[in-house]
């Protein structure tokens, strides 16, 4: 990375003076030992979930560290993806004046965030073979860009970006390229974990919703360098992760084998599911996929999207995002699920 970038160039100067709450937790963390704990007025009377978390989430923390080959000074941990995403929003731009450039289609809540946050959003579409163009988003950032958001593999359109792509923005800007990646577990393609001590501009996001199957639980991950995690750290709330999410979420990190398992299970099923598309006539195009879903193109979608939820089959219609003109976007389920949705749109033939 050059010396374009500075972090102190890019925080709030509201954040930058501000000094953070600290909870009972943080003042005094218990080493195991038995102790009276009179400090946080909590109700005493033990019931699993009387006491309040651990504002560091810090066993969690140690487990992600030593998987991912990342400092835990480098890991935040989030209630789901997107209050992470708000957080790095709230840290870095200052509403009514900075912007941020998204790359449409992509993850709908950038933009929410940016309206919410008073933010605004400059869109630079994909090109026609969902890449990102380069040279028009250099050339849509001014002093006042403080981030580029890249969602890959992307949702919807479930590619990965080329690399290289990813490097010219990371060499060239000088804000903070923010690259989501949700369904890195299910791509071929490298996590960029590897590249967070080359570019201190770079921030890798993550989540238990999708390979590890934990929607329910609301757990996003944040990687980045010791000195942005510091920043928002100064603006988490002090308990954000309660302590049931903790421990459901240590438990399924843990279990490495069964994750796997079900993420290759996953892939076999996308490709069987691609392969029965294939034999669709009203089956247009079906784009690559490196995630966990595929998205395709067919003759009419809302058509056969409201077919398929009469048939008790429920799909999601993107035909309203840019570039997906009659697209479905289809989750790769169990076989049984995948058998009873290529059942349903054979018979829609």
């Amino acid at each position: 990375m050059t010396s374009i970038f500075n972090i102190e160039n890019l925080v709030r100067k509201s954040v930058k003076g501000l000094k953070p709450y600290s909870s009972a937790r943080d003042e005094y963390v218990s080493d195991g030992s038995a102790m009276v704990f009179l400090d946080a007025n909590e109700n005493p009377f033990d019931n699993g979930v009387n006491r309040y978390p651990d504002p560091q989430q810090r066993s969690l923390k140690a487990l992600l560290s030593d998987q991912k080959g990342v400092s835990e000074q480098g890991i935040l941990l989030g209630n789901g993806s997107d209050e992470v995403l708000d957080l790095i929003f709230r840290a870095f731009c200052e509403p009514n004046q900075d912007n941020i450039i998204t790359l449409p289609p992509t993850y709908g809540m950038y933009k929410v965030l940016a309206g919410i946050n008073a933010v605004e959003n400059r869109e630079i579409l994909l090109t026609e073979d969902f890449q990102p163009a380069v040279d028009q988003i250099l050339g849509a950032v001014d002093d006042k860009t403080k981030l580029i958001f890249i969602c890959s593999p992307n949702n919807p359109t479930g590619n990965a970006f080329d690399s290289g792509a990813i490097r010219e923005l990371l060499d060239n800007f000088r804000g903070i390229v923010v690259i989501d990646e949700a369904y890195i577990d299910f791509s071929k393609t490298k996590s960029w974990l590897g590249q967070l001590e080359q570019y201190p501009n770079l921030i890798v996001t993550q989540t238990l919703s999708k390979a590890y199957g934990m929607a329910g639980i609301r757990l996003g991950v944040c990687y980045a360098s010791e000195e942005i995690i510091t920043i928002l750290n100064k603006i988490k709330p002090p308990y954000n992760v309660n302590q049931l999410t903790q421990e459901k979420a240590f438990a399924r990190v843990s279990d490495t084998s069964v994750v796997a398992n079900e993420v290759n299970q996953i892939l076999k099923e996308r490709d069987a599911l691609e392969n029965a598309l294939e034999e669709l006539d009203f089956v247009q195009k079906i784009y690559p996929s490196n995630a966990n879903f595929l998205l395709v193109k067919v003759d009419d979608a809302n058509k056969r999207y409201d077919e398929l939820i009469q048939n008790r089959v429920v799909v999601r219609n993107r035909s309203n995002q840019p570039l997906c003109a009659n697209t479905l976007r289809l989750t790769v389920g169990t076989p049984e699920e995948n058998k009873k949705l290529i059942a349903t749109l054979k018979q829609l033939q």
